[in-house]
């Protein structure tokens, strides 16, 4: 498919050519613009289409309106708005020059020259283009960047970096999606002005890694950022090698689980890490069940047997199972296809946690007093549960219940008298 075909497809998209015909008119033009462009190109998935304007923000919201489009002020006071079509979100932005930056965040005022607007961007292949007639636009050079995978900064990358220091991590996310290896200008940039990463938000911080741990290449590009001392940040001495064996090269992966198997060594870490990324809660809690369930199965040379994997289903949960299951895989060097991987992995997705066939007033209806001595009790009829494999049988159960009471009665209560 020519380079032609596959841009022409971007306007087959619902709502995209109602937008041009409402916005590109009466000497104002519309383009669509990075991402979606690029990944057009490149024949990969394409979400959300973003689109630059040389009228300002109230002309374009003006005409939408006018159009029919629902709009709604997103950013206005930044020349942007979000047009809704068919349910699908547009964002339209207002030609921008920088006016002053200070490595976190930069002051701009609106412009009428794509050219000027792409030199303000930070990589050649986000810096391309397309007018309503079709025509690829390239000022800086990005589509043979892009033919040659190659991920190159606009310009020189130490004041590009300098502009906002995220996009040191930005390289090396871009550089892990898209790049065949990482442009040697730009990686000595990132390593000279790696400080710049203290001046920024912890959850800047934190967004940007999971998605640059999450990119196809990650395991390859994470090696080199962490021989260079680039994590630093993180708080956690990274372990690359149990990254890169955790999911074949070039294959998209889960940003959070990405971070377990590159930073998380022991539960002492999930703290460290949350607070150092302002992770959420629930990615917090996700952390450390899957730092519980890796610690439960600390030094598995192989997959866990069918009875450990039902352990790890009653005490964790699925999802905090399944992750463990992947630590220890890529700790151990297996392959994510190895057969018995891949069994505890369909053994996990196709098996509930065990529930327990057995309440307390099965223990109390044997005598046992309530306090202490019922507590004792319950949680030694678990563990002789969870030894014998999780039996729901009655007959079973029932025995497993009179073993208990008497194993208690024999450390010294008394049953109560029926």
């Amino acid at each position: 498919m020519s380079d032609a075909e596959k841009l022409g497809q971007l306007f087959t998209r619902p709502g995209v050519r109602r937008i041009f015909a409402a916005l590109d008119r009466e000497g104002e033009e519309l383009r669509i613009v990075g991402g979606a462009v690029r990944n057009a190109l490149l024949d990969e998935p394409i979400g959300d289409i973003d689109l630059a304007s040389t009228a300002l923000p109230e002309v374009n919201a003006r005409r939408a309106q006018k159009a029919g489009l629902k709009v709604a002020p997103t950013g206005i006071e930044h020349g942007t708005i979000t047009i809704v079509v068919e349910g699908t979100p547009f964002e339209v932005t207002t030609l921008r020059e920088d006016v002053e930056t200070d490595g976190r965040r930069a002051k701009v005022r609106f412009g009428r020259d794509f050219a000027m607007d792409a030199a303000r961007r930070d990589f050649t292949l986000n810096a391309l283009s397309l007018d309503w007639r079709g025509q690829l636009h390239d000022p800086v050079g990005g589509r043979a960047d892009l033919e040659a995978r190659r991920v190159r900064f606009i310009g020189a990358p130490r004041l590009r970096i300098a502009e906002d220091f995220l996009r040191i991590l930005r390289f090396f996310r871009f550089s892990a999606c898209y790049g065949a290896g990482l442009d040697a200008e730009g990686f000595d940039a990132c390593i000279a002005l790696r400080g710049g990463l203290e001046t920024l938000s912890r959850e800047r911080l934190g967004a940007e890694t999971l998605k640059l741990l999450a990119a196809p290449r990650a395991g390859f590009v994470a090696e080199r950022v962490a021989q260079a001392g680039l994590f630093a940040y993180l708080g956690c001495a990274p372990w690359p090698a149990r990254l890169k064996n955790l999911r074949p090269l070039g294959q998209r992966g889960d940003g959070l689980l990405s971070l377990s198997a590159l930073a998380l060594h022991s539960t002492g870490d999930v703290e460290i890490l949350s607070r150092g990324l302002r992770l959420s809660n629930a990615q917090k809690q996700r952390l450390a069940g899957a730092a519980r369930v890796a610690a439960f199965w600390h030094g598995a040379a192989a997959a866990p047997s069918a009875a450990s994997l039902r352990e790890a289903l009653f005490h964790f949960g699925p999802e905090a199972a399944r992750d463990g299951l992947e630590l220890i895989r890529a700790e151990a060097g297996a392959s994510p296809s190895e057969s018995s991987f891949t069994q505890a992995r369909a053994f996990l997705r196709d098996t509930p946690p065990p529930r327990p066939p057995f309440r307390a007033s099965d223990i109390c209806a044997r005598g046992v007093p309530k306090g202490p001595a019922l507590g004792a009790a319950l949680k030694t009829l678990q563990a002789l549960w969870i030894r014998a494999g999780f039996p729901s049988d009655p007959q079973r159960v029932t025995q497993l219940i009179e073993q208990a009471c008497l194993e208690k009665e024999d450390s010294g209560w008394t049953r109560n008298e029926r």
